[in-house]
């Protein structure tokens, strides 16, 4: 039974890649008000202690040396000095934020600098994906994912942030380069980490990838994808009956196993038309439909477009 990885499939097809910006180093009271991000945002505190606050997502969340986050909304937040480090010890007036767009900006050597010391150093960037993100991956993650340094299983977040840190700061050939696929190296393990907290509540696809019931039949439908799927197939994958994995699945998942099939296959050949020079004829045989007018009553179903005008569309 040929398998694969649901994870690894997604990123992949959306074109997961890592950028890194300027570190920060800060010390005494500061305080940073961040416009929203574009794309996914990513910080890792390499030394001190410091306080995260995202609009909308609850109270601030404490960060210390080891901790990193990942921010999944386009939402403003500020990064300030934890009340205890501005004035050795005692509570200190909370600073009014500045904005951080021009201090990164005049960032001399890669490095911004706000407050008086360098007790707090950051270091940062972003994922940029494709434009099918929201709907395939982000939509199922929550607006802040937090991961402490010490936690269970959070050890290989934590050799990729220092072997980040280690390419920027001695910058040997090729240093971003490392640097930026290391990020994504990072990406995976905290994705990973975020299933294995049973609290996480993923939704969608993701949340399936963390039930022992759901994640075979989703390894087994993204291995073989043209295959002729049945629940009666998938159920034994899974080892339950079809009617145990089909109510489980849509709990999961919130669609029926073959609704899944058809949007991945879908997805599939969304990206086989945008990018490759098949015929809508070759791209249906590829992704498990008998005929180009099958695939387009189901790419028109899912999409509103025909396949045709939907590579017109990315093309023009």
């Amino acid at each position: 039974m040929d398998r694969t990885d649901p994870l690894e499939d997604v990123l992949a097809l959306l074109d997961t890649r890592g950028h890194l910006s300027t570190s920060l180093v800060a010390g005494g009271a500061w305080a940073l008000r961040f416009d929203p991000p574009v794309d996914v945002k990513f910080n890792a505190v390499r030394r001190g202690r410091c306080l995260l606050e995202v609009e909308g997502a609850g109270p601030p969340l404490a960060l210390g040396t080891g901790d990193c986050f990942l921010l999944t909304r386009a939402r403003p937040f500020v990064l300030r000095s934890a009340p205890e480090d501005a004035s050795g010890g005692a509570p200190a007036a909370a600073p009014e934020p500045v904005a951080a767009g021009p201090v990164f900006a005049a960032a001399p050597d890669g490095v911004a600098r706000v407050g008086d010391g360098d007790d707090v150093l950051l270091i940062g960037g972003r994922f940029s994906f494709g434009d099918r993100a929201r709907a395939l991956l982000l939509d199922a993650l929550p607006p802040v994912i937090h991961v402490p340094a010490g936690t269970r299983h959070a050890e290989t977040v934590g050799w990729a942030l220092a072997e980040i840190g280690r390419e920027l700061q001695h910058r040997p050939a090729a240093s971003t380069l490392v640097a930026e696929h290391l990020a994504v190296v990072m990406l995976v393990h905290v994705l990973r980490l975020h299933l294995a907290d049973g609290t996480n509540g993923a939704a969608g696809w993701l949340g399936g990838l963390a039930d022992p019931v759901v994640a075979p039949a989703l390894a087994a439908l993204h291995g073989r994808p043209a295959h002729p799927w049945t629940v009666a197939e998938l159920a034994a994958v899974s080892g339950v009956s079809r009617s145990t994995l089909a109510a489980r699945f849509r709990r999961t998942v919130g669609q029926a196993p073959l609704d899944y099939l058809t949007r991945w296959r879908i997805e599939l050949a969304s990206r086989r038309l945008r990018q490759g020079s098949d015929t809508v004829a070759a791209v249906a045989r590829a992704v498990g439909y008998g005929s180009e007018s099958a695939l387009s009553t189901a790419f028109k179903r899912v999409t509103g477009n025909s396949p045709r005008a939907h590579r017109d569309r990315r093309r023009t």
